[in-house]
């Protein structure tokens, strides 16, 4: 109940004043059955306005510390993430990325729609980079379609480190529905699943004209801040790391 209402009373109108968000390709969304929607990671709100614009219910994964804050933040934020369809992923641990790809399993086993950043973090130069294959695992091991989902703006609306959004116009495109079905029984193998994520991420250039990266956005962010430039953090999307956990 709580996600339409956020979705149509609570957040809705005042994120739709504010990016007046122009949608494409909305008619590739299935009407019903699981998919995944894999997106580039731009802004924190890519995980608000996605969800505005798609008619039917998204679950992202989140990052675990998001449900066990303490005292009355703790218990709100707990509240609001559970109430907008956030599942808890804990990424730490050497069981992290088989953890996050069972908890994705189930959402799709349960024929809802999944939000993925392949990237596994927000970019922090408004580049596309090198996504993880664990979205390759799971589009595998399901055999769902995966739905490229390019986020355009929303990086100029909340760059990293603001606090409050600006207003920007918003454009989401979706592409076409990609079929993997003729790499039906392979995954784990490292070859098909980098060949899969490849091609989701050549979509994904192709949709938002981002430059592409070759290399992983987190490793960037990593060389950034050895050299001494403050990058910020990931926003709170768990990452999906490569299905290997290497």
């Amino acid at each position: 109940m709580w996600y339409w209402a956020f979705k149509y009373v609570l957040l809705g109108p005042l994120l739709h004043a504010l990016g007046r968000p122009k949608v494409e390709g909305l008619e590739n969304i299935p009407v019903d059955g699981p998919a995944i929607l894999a997106s580039n990671h731009q802004a924190v709100l890519d995980s608000f306005y996605l969800p505005l614009v798609v008619t039917r219910r998204i679950t992202f994964l989140a990052k675990s510390e998001y449900f066990t804050g303490k005292g009355a933040k703790g218990r709100f934020q707990r509240w609001f993430f559970s109430s907008v369809g956030q599942v808890p992923i804990d990424r730490t641990g050497a069981s992290a990325a088989q953890d996050a790809l069972d908890a994705g399993l189930r959402v799709l086993r349960n024929g809802k729609l999944l939000g993925i950043y392949p990237e596994g973090t927000r970019s922090p130069d408004d580049r596309l980079y090198k996504g993880k294959t664990g979205m390759a695992r799971l589009a595998l091991e399901s055999g769902v379609p995966v739905i490229p989902v390019a986020m355009i703006g929303t990086a100029k609306m909340n760059p990293i480190g603001s606090k409050l959004p600006r207003p920007t116009k918003v454009g989401v495109k979706i592409g076409k529905p990609l079929d993997f079905s003729r790499y039906e029984g392979m995954a784990g193998n490292r070859f098909v699943e980098r060949a899969v994520t490849d091609e989701v991420m050549y979509e994904l250039m192709k949709l938002g004209g981002q430059q592409y990266v070759d290399v992983y956005a987190a490793s960037m962010k990593k060389a950034t801040e050895e050299s001494g430039d403050a990058v910020g953090s990931d926003g709170g999307a768990a990452r999906i790391p490569d299905s290997r956990a290497g």
